[in-house]
């Protein structure tokens, strides 16, 4: 019976996804655009679908917006179903059929006991008070399910001594004829082994399997919720934000995959597959028969008290709209949701409410709740919230300068308030930042670059200002820009003069910026990035670029034929007739033009890097295209040229269900792929 509910509930969650996904793909289908087609239609698991990366990413920012408020957790509590309750044996005494049989009692059963000891840990304070719980349900393959959670206890009850962890945790066995229910469930559930607690040898022992066992592999556990729970309840003393990262492990955690597809080249009217997440999550998921019972009763995985709102915002006149394919534009820009946001409301409610100008945007729900009905903020009753601003990446720009800002000011009636600090208004959100303290001035990266000047070569200097606005470090990178410009053009004259073979050339200072420039971006896009990605950074204009149309081919093409021709000659002569014989069954394959996937495998020793460097300059002598690729840093640097896989090709560094590589088409990476003649794959070993 539970298994075609839980294929019922594979089917009804896949049709509740394409629900949520299916008006981007019309959007997609109605675009009208020639290249559509050839780019293909990605369809994304939504944050609202209960165990996606997303889902699971967003609680884990509400969870660590519990200790931005209450500090760490001070509890780690692990309650895993026990079978043997009473309330199981009841519903199964008349029957043939094991607990493990029936997911949907355990289920409905842990979900009372789950429930019930919140409330106790809330209301009953069997702990102390507590300001907030949090805790996530996991279901690990044939296993029964088990709850973790975090208990951030009351100011007035933190455990500031060992005296006072000693009465709520113990680790120890007790004595029979003092406790004799105690010592039968410590026999039953909390016998593993975990050496930490105090433990001291009390002549006390339990038999567990028939061995004898003492104080040594008792589980810290707490006397109280043992005997109310009568399960397997593990309570350990913390005091770290690392417990928090435990509870969503599993945003991070998972095998090395990967998604291959092989397809004929030279057809360009082909048309790009659909990227459907869904059946790739459906295809590669495991779902237990516990986990599809709590499914299929609506239960949540993850529950946190107090709840977190998440407080949208946005610049001025750039509010989000929603809308169908369909509908009409006129209508949607009235909708009230338009013209009266959650973040606009509140700068409403400030102009109306005294009480409300003494509070910050994320403060806010803290002490008004916002009414979807009237779309308004209105002062709370009951139910104690707090806010979370949703994270925005530097490189976002005057967004995250606003997101800064919304943390920090008090009681704005208009965007213009934001940006006044000290009576005075400021024309962008970031020189409000500046005005306020909240951004470094860059002083010290100014020093860096003046000091690396004494001994480093211009070169060297484009390289270190590129690697600083890769980092993302720099507050102000066009006000750095300006300051040290000079020292990252000094070659640039001299440089000029030897690539152009003219003596005595006069630039003006535009000019050589431009050129410095040009150089800067060569670097940026060697590393996957561009000028363009810095909105207040200077960008190379069109006329010193058009000589090259693509740099990374430039790039590429780069190599001086003779001198390939010549290490070519000398490296053809020392090979072995093995060797010879793979280069040319590969340049054969080059040279005709027909593809193909050549793996080459040898001891080391014995020879596989010097027969790809003879292919390096077999190609390059021709002012043709190789690209050597390896696994490792190591590896690419045998290589002529070399490159890490990840760079070359845009891969993630760290790979979940939603990486891709990020290569656009018609980009500069994506011509450059397309151009070369030959790709090599180097793995080390």
């Amino acid at each position: 019976m539970i298994e075609s509910e839980r294929l019922f509930y594979i089917r009804r969650q896949q049709t509740h996804l394409r629900s949520e996904t299916v008006q981007n793909i019309q959007n997609a289908n109605n675009a009208g655009k020639k290249d559509m087609s050839k780019i293909g239609t990605r369809i994304f698991i939504p944050s609202s679908f209960t165990g996606g990366s997303r889902y699971m990413m967003q609680n884990y920012l509400d969870a660590m917006s519990l200790c931005k408020w209450f500090g760490y957790p001070d509890f780690f509590i692990t309650i895993t179903c026990n079978p043997n309750w009473p309330e199981v044996q009841r519903f199964l005494k008349d029957t043939t059929i094991r607990p493990e049989d029936r997911p949907d009692i355990l289920c409905r059963i842990f979900k009372i006991k789950l429930d019930s000891i919140t409330k106790d840990l809330k209301e009953g304070k069997l702990l102390g008070r507590v300001n907030s719980v949090v805790y996530t349900v996991e279901f690990q393959k044939r296993r029964l399910p088990h709850a973790h959670i975090c208990v951030f206890m009351h100011s007035d009850n933190k455990i500031l001594s060992v005296d006072q962890l000693y009465p709520i945790i113990s680790a120890e066995i007790p004595d029979i004829a003092k406790d004799p229910e105690l010592y039968k469930l410590l026999a039953d559930y909390m016998i593993h082994g975990f050496l930490v607690y105090r433990r001291r040898d009390s002549s006390l022992s339990v038999v567990k399997s028939r061995v004898n066992v003492d104080n040594r592999y008792v589980v810290p556990y707490s006397k109280v919720l043992l005997k109310r729970y009568q399960a397997h309840i593990n309570v350990e003393w913390c005091n770290q934000v690392g417990y928090i990262k435990y509870l969503f492990k599993y945003i991070n955690k998972g095998p090395d995959r990967t998604t291959l597809r092989v397809v004929e080249s030279g057809n360009q009217d082909e048309q790009e597959p659909v990227v459907d997440e869904i059946e790739k999550y459906y295809d590669c998921r495991y779902i237990s028969a516990c986990e599809s019972a709590w499914r299929i009763f609506s239960y949540d995985i993850h529950y946190r008290y107090p709840a977190v709102i998440r407080l949208p915002f946005h610049l001025p006149g750039q509010q989000n709209v929603v809308y169908g394919a369909d509908d009409d534009i006129d209508e949607v820009l009235n909708k009230p949701s338009v013209a009266s946001t959650m973040f606009l409301s509140w700068m409403k409610c400030n102009e109306r409410l005294p009480e409300a100008r003494k509070l910050t945007y994320v403060e806010f729900p803290s002490k008004f709740v916002f009414k979807l009905s009237t779309r308004s903020w209105d002062i709370r009753k009951r139910h104690p919230s707090i806010g979370r601003i949703h994270s925005v990446f530097p490189s976002a720009g005057e967004a995250y300068y606003l997101r800064i800002l919304l943390n920090k000011v008090k009681g704005p009636k208009s965007f213009e308030d934001i940006r006044t600090v000290n009576g005075t208004l400021y024309p962008t959100f970031r020189d409000a930042c500046y005005a306020l303290g909240l951004l470094d001035d860059d002083n010290e990266y100014i020093e860096a670059i003046k000091e690396a000047n004494v001994y480093g070569s211009a070169t060297y200097l484009r390289t270190l200002f590129g690697t600083m606005l890769m980092s993302g470090s720099l507050s102000r990178p066009d006000f750095v820009w300006e300051k040290i410009w000079t020292y990252l053009s000094d070659d640039i004259l001299y440089r000029q003069e030897k690539h152009l073979n003219v003596d005595d050339l006069h630039y003006s200072d535009e000019e050589i910026k431009n050129l410095a420039l040009l150089e800067i971006e060569k670097f940026l896009l060697r590393n996957n990035s561009s000028l363009r990605n810095y909105s207040n950074m200077p960008y190379p204009d069109d006329e010193s670029i058009s000589s090259s149309n693509n740099r990374l081919i430039n790039e590429e093409l780069s190599y001086y034929q003779n001198t390939m021709k010549d290490e070519l000659n000398n490296m053809l002569v020392l090979l072995t007739d093995e060797q010879r014989n793979v280069f040319y069954q590969i340049m054969e394959s080059v040279r005709t033009n027909k593809g193909g996937v050549f793996f080459l495998y040898g001891y080391g020793g014995t020879g596989k890097t010097f027969l790809w460097k003879t292919l390096s300059a077999a190609i390059r002598s021709k002012s043709e295209i190789v690209l050597n690729v390896a696994s490792s840093g190591i590896a690419s640097l045998l290589l002529s040229g070399g490159r890490i896989a990840h760079s070359r090709f845009s891969i993630p560094l760290n790979l979940n269900e939603d990486s891709l590589c990020r290569m656009k088409p018609g980009s500069e990476l994506a011509c450059l792929l397309k151009k070369h003649n030959l790709l090599y794959g180097m793995r080390l070993q």
